[in-house]
C-alpha cells in the first residue's frame, strides 16, 4: 500500500491490543470478527489436538496481518500466540468496507494477502513432502530474509523470535536436527549465528540450497 494510505489506515484504526509473551490473541474455533496488523513483537499460529500435541503452522513479523486463515468461513482455524510481548492493530471485519471508502487499495491488499497465505501454505506442504532437512531449513531462512526485506528490514541480519524447537516443529524436524544444521551452515560459511541472532553470509548459496534459481 502507498505510504500515505498506510498513514491514513493508522488514523482510521484506533483499537490496539497488547499480548504478553505466551498469551493468545485468538483461539481455534472462535468467530472471526477482526484482522490484526502486527505492530510490535512476533506471533506464531499453531494447532493442538485432543492429546495436547502441537503443530506450528506459521510465524508472523511486525507489519504482517494475522487472522487471514479464518477469512474463508468466518472462524479462526488456529491458535495465535505471542512469541514475545506484542501489540496488534485491530481492523474489525465490519469496518473494512467503511475504511475501504477512504483507502481504495485496502480490499485489493486483503485479497493479495489471502492469495499469499494460500501460497505460503502450499509451500510448507511442498517442503514437508519433498525437501531434505537441509533444504527445509534453507527455505525457512530464505523466507524470513525475503519477508523482512519486503517489510523494510535487513534481509541478511535479523533475530529469530522463534525457538529452535518451534522451527523444528514447523519444519517437521527434531530440535537436534535443527541445531546440527545451524552448526553445519555456520561451518560451511553460509551463516553466522549466535543464539537467535543470524547473519546470512552467502545468500546466493542459501537460495541454491533451497532450490531457487541462481542469479546470473
Amino acid at each position: 500500500m502507498p505510504s500515505a494510505e498506510v498513514e491514513r489506515l493508522d488514523d482510521l484504526v484506533k483499537e490496539r491490543i497488547r499480548i504478553p509473551k505466551g498469551e493468545r490473541l485468538f483461539s481455534k474455533g472462535q468467530n472471526l470478527d477482526a484482522l490484526y496488523g502486527l505492530r510490535l513483537g512476533a506471533l506464531k499460529t499453531q494447532l493442538e489436538d485432543a492429546m495436547g500435541d502441537v503443530q506450528v503452522t506459521g510465524f508472523f513479523l511486525p507489519g504482517e496481518i494475522v487472522g487471514l486463515d479464518g477469512m474463508f468461513d468466518g472462524v479462526h482455524e488456529s491458535n495465535a500466540i505471542a512469541l514475545e510481548d506484542s501489540e496488534v492493530c485491530v481492523v474489525r471485519i465490519a469496518d473494512i468496507d467503511r475504511i475501504g471508502m477512504y483507502i481504495p487499495t485496502l480490499q485489493l491488499q486483503i485479497r493479495r494477502l489471502l492469495s499469499k497465505e494460500i501460497s505460503r501454505s502450499h509451500q510448507v506442504m511442498a517442503a514437508l513432502g519433498s525437501m531434505s532437512s537441509e533444504q527445509r531449513l534453507a527455505s525457512f531462512l530464505l523466507n524470513l530474509s525475503q519477508r523482512l526485506s519486503a517489510l523494510g528490514y535487513s534481509s541478511t541480519e535479523f533475530v529469530m523470535r522463534m525457538s529452535r524447537e518451534e522451527i523444528g516443529n514447523y519444519l517437521g524436524l527434531t530440535i537436534e536436527t535443527i541445531s546440527r544444521l545451524f552448526s553445519r551452515f555456520a561451518r560451511e560459511g553460509l551463516i553466522k549465528i549466535h543464539q537467535r541472532e543470524v547473519r546470512i553470509l552467502d545468500l546466493q548459496a542459501i537460495k541454491e540450497l533451497a532450490g531457487q534459481p541462481c542469479n546470473n
